[in-house]
């Protein structure tokens, strides 16, 4: 999340990154992306797409950080399934 983070100050999207975090988690407690869209002068629409997009870097860090500690795709694969299981409790 910090290598996410990092990425969106570069990229100029740290205040949706901010408004969103809670959404790239999973926490269903934080504010829509109504609210989040009023707050940064975005349509719902482009809201949700550029979530979409976090998601997806998201993902793409998470999986650069794994290939650190394994040797192969299939390990990759392996550990984002027992993260997603231990995560899923």
């Amino acid at each position: 999340m910090n290598a996410l983070e990092r990425d969106c100050k570069q990229t100029g999207k740290e205040k949706l990154f901010r408004e969103a975090k809670h959404l790239l988690s999973g926490d269903r407690d934080g504010v829509g992306y109504a609210v989040i869209a009023s707050r940064l002068s975005m349509t719902e629409g482009a809201v949700r797409v550029s979530v979409h997009r976090l998601r997806q870097r998201y993902g793409e860090l998470l999986r650069e950080e794994i290939s650190q500690t394994v040797d192969s795709q299939e390990e990759i694969d392996e550990e984002l399934r027992c993260l997603m299981e231990s995560l899923s409790h």
